[in-house]
């Protein structure tokens, strides 16, 4: 990991990351703790998480506490920040990051990948967010809470809708939650990512013709120019944190596309429709010998043999973000969700 400055205001703060077990969460973990931070990472996985956490201790020094979470259980959710209240005696901060990624064109999907995204991404945020607000008004240091939101909840992204009107909802949050808790004890960051190489492409759930979706988002989202390294990515979100920003929008794709669709929201919806013309069509029928995986899989079950042309395509791509998933603890498939 890259350096971190040696002073921070953060220094001795208490922080609880969900999805904090890999990819971006894991990152913002270990960033927090080089600040100072005591740092509790919440994930489904038990394993998953020790198996981060040792990442995190190697390469920090410092010491992680653990709690098993899914962000869709309120209770689950109020446990774990009563938990970590009691174990630091604070708790001055919260990333709301547990999420799931669904790809797959929107006639190869039902109603339950939307209430899937919805409940995993909005209703882990409101969880967490609200669970943890009272703890944050009290904190002496003054409350911190961080929202990760996504570029493809500025605009609608094809392919992954889902995910898109998840992470909508999820900006829509924070944005009013900053405005309710202006003037109180406590600041609300809301962060807007581009693409980011984090591996999260093994663990992400495709549909339709799954190898096909598989091969242009891990390409996509793992190609350097429209990509940002993760844990560059992590410290920008760290930084934000620290100077309470309102809301930050990362790679410069992002922001050009965010820019123009608040510009020419009409236009940038007929642009989207063309690229969407580029990304594979479903499958005709659920017969049809394209049809294979026309359910929902998990990228780690997508056919990547080496002899397939989709894979050779991705691979083109995809280098950095293969890498990724080595380093930030995505190579052991985790718990599905519309899987």
């Amino acid at each position: 990991m890259t350096s971190t400055p040696r002073r921070s205001e953060l220094m001795g703060l208490s922080a609880l990351v969900t999805g904090g077990s890999r990819g971006l969460g894991l990152l913002l973990s270990a960033r927090l703790a080089q600040r100072g931070c005591l740092v509790t990472m919440a994930a489904r996985d038990e394993a998953e998480l020790r198996r981060g956490a040792a990442w995190a201790e190697e390469r920090t020094s410092k010491t992680f506490s653990t709690a098993v979470c899914d962000v869709r259980d309120r209770q689950a959710v109020d446990s774990v920040v009563r938990q970590t209240e009691a174990r630091h005696g604070r708790l001055d901060i919260v990333v709301a990051n547990a999420g799931v990624i669904q790809v797959a064109p929107v006639a190869s999907l039902d109603s339950g990948a939307f209430e899937d995204a919805m409940d995993t991404i909005f209703g882990g945020a409101v969880n967490t967010a609200m669970a943890a607000l009272p703890s944050l008004r009290a904190s002496e240091a003054g409350g911190r809470l961080c929202l990760i939101g996504s570029v493809g909840g500025l605009l609608a992204v094809p392919h992954l809708l889902p995910y898109s009107c998840a992470k909508a909802a999820v900006g829509t949050l924070g944005e009013g939650l900053r405005a309710e808790t202006a003037g109180e004890n406590l600041s609300v960051t809301t962060v807007h990512p581009g693409l980011m190489r984090t591996g999260s492409h093994l663990q992400a759930e495709f549909g339709g013709r799954s190898s096909r979706e598989f091969a242009w988002f891990s390409a996509l989202s793992g190609a350097p120019i429209v990509s940002m390294d993760a844990d560059r990515a992590a410290e920008r979100i760290v930084r934000a944190l620290e100077r309470r920003r309102t809301r930050v929008v990362l790679t410069p794709a992002a922001h050009a596309a965010a820019v123009a669709h608040g510009v020419a929201p009409a236009m940038v919806t007929r642009l989207s429709g063309l690229a969407a013309r580029l990304l594979p069509a479903p499958p005709a029928t659920p017969g049809d010998a394209d049809a294979i995986g026309h359910g929902i899989q998990q990228g780690h079950d997508i056919d990547r043999s080496a002899s397939t042309w989709t894979e050779k395509i991705r691979k083109l791509g995809s280098g950095l973000n293969d890498r990724a998933a080595r380093r930030y603890n995505q190579q052991i498939p985790g718990p599905p969700t519309s899987a």
